[in-house]
């Protein structure tokens, strides 16, 4: 990972801005006695705002900008004249970002679509002016509201791509090789293991100027769940996936059993994600006759639909679209979100340091705040109230 530029963890300091404190100026002019209160209302701190971008397909702008300032409300002034809002802080991400509190582990949002925006912290109202507040017993009010206070909060975000079909498998079962063959995409391919560091995407054509998406993610070992090889890190990516195609190539010593640790691994991670539709291809099977096939199939896992593939000479791969495409448009997976429930869960307090220190995002990203209106003259008896009006917002 040292050599890519995929980031798809970043933990940030996120801080909106206060509100201006409204105005206790009275009126004074030439010709004008007792002109009576006119200061105006403070500004609007700025939000802290997410906004997709398809535009962006990593974190990294983010991994160097750990902390995120909005601009806080001026104060009113004389004449009913009201402060300037503050600027907010838009905060453009790849879509598939999710957020959670990094001190509690809660999921805070999820932002999916191009131009989608979503207010992470909202800018403290401002304060309301003296003039709000003349009545007719008292008409010099020389007290005003002072401005909402900021927002902070340190937040975890992570990218998990949005793609119909995830290939899982262990490392050299064929995976970057199918992706190859059946899409424009150009992932590495080499005989060694860990070939792939990243994740990758490709759009694959079906019928009918069809067409799914299918996200390939680094091999998994046994074993992963407690740090070997790269971990579980990666399987965030396919926790959006309507399906799961597993690889075991047809080589291997024991097929059920490959099978049964890699669907191990994924229960350690998320038990959710054993509620998805499953596909098994037997890879490599160039090498097979009809004979060898006929042997093999009786040992292979009941229950879901399996197909014997090869991504080098093409046998198989037009019936395994057959099999994605029906498996995708199943009515188990048409479940309004079904899928987003098992993206958006809660992450583990007990393993979210841990988590933290292998992304390296474990440092202290506090940022001390020197307060600078220190002379503000306000009442603190006055307490903000949920039917203000909806301008002030």
């Amino acid at each position: 990972m040292a050599e890519s530029n995929f980031v798809d963890y970043v933990k940030i300091y996120c801080r909106s801005g206060k509100g201006g404190r409204g105005s206790t100026h009275m009126r004074r002019e030439k010709y004008i006695p007792n002109g009576g209160p006119d200061g105006g209302d403070g500004g609007r701190g700025g939000h802290v705002i997410l906004r997709g971008n398809r535009n962006y397909w990593t974190l990294l702008h983010l991994k160097y900008d750990r902390h995120i300032l909005a601009g806080h409300g001026e104060s009113g002034s004389k004449n009913r004249s009201f402060g300037k809002d503050g600027a907010d802080k838009v905060i453009e991400v790849p879509c598939g970002t999710v957020v959670y509190n990094a001190e509690t582990g809660g999921y805070i949002c999820d932002v999916t679509e191009h131009e989608q925006e979503v207010i992470l912290l909202k800018g403290g109202r401002g304060g309301l002016g003296n003039w709000h507040f003349k009545t007719a017993t008292r008409q010099a009010p020389r007290f005003a509201q002072p401005g909402e206070p900021m927002q902070e909060l340190t937040v975890i975000m992570e990218l998990k791509l949005l793609a119909d079909v995830g290939l899982v498998g262990f490392p050299n079962a064929g995976k970057s090789t199918l992706l190859a063959s059946v899409s424009a995409a150009k992932p590495k391919i080499a005989n060694y293991p860990f070939t792939t560091l990243e994740p990758n995407l490709g759009i694959v054509s079906y019928r009918d100027s069809k067409s799914f998406v299918m996200a390939d993610i680094p091999g998994i070992i046994e074993g992963a769940s407690a740090g070997k090889g790269l971990g579980l890190r990666f399987l965030r990516h396919i926790e959006r996936n309507s399906l799961l195609l597993f690889m075991v190539p047809a080589d291997s010593d024991d097929i059920r059993k490959e099978y049964d640790i890699l669907l191990n691994e994924l229960r350690t991670f998320n038990p959710e994600m054993l509620d998805k539709q499953r596909v098994l291809a037997v890879t490599k099977c160039d090498m097979l006759d009809q004979e060898l096939m006929d042997e093999i199939e009786p040992t292979l896992p009941e229950g879901i639909p399996h197909i014997f593939i090869s991504a080098v000479s093409g046998m198989g791969i037009p019936v395994l679209k057959d099999i994605l495409w029906e498996e995708l448009n199943k009515e188990s997976n048409k479940i309004e979100g079904k899928v987003d429930s098992i993206a958006h869960r809660a992450k583990d307090l007990s393993h979210l340091q841990e988590e933290l220190k292998e992304e390296g995002e474990d440092e202290d990203l506090s940022y001390e705040y020197v307060n600078d209106d220190e002379d503000i003259e306000d009442l603190e008896d006055f307490e903000y109230e949920e039917d203000w009006e909806e301008d002030k917002k």
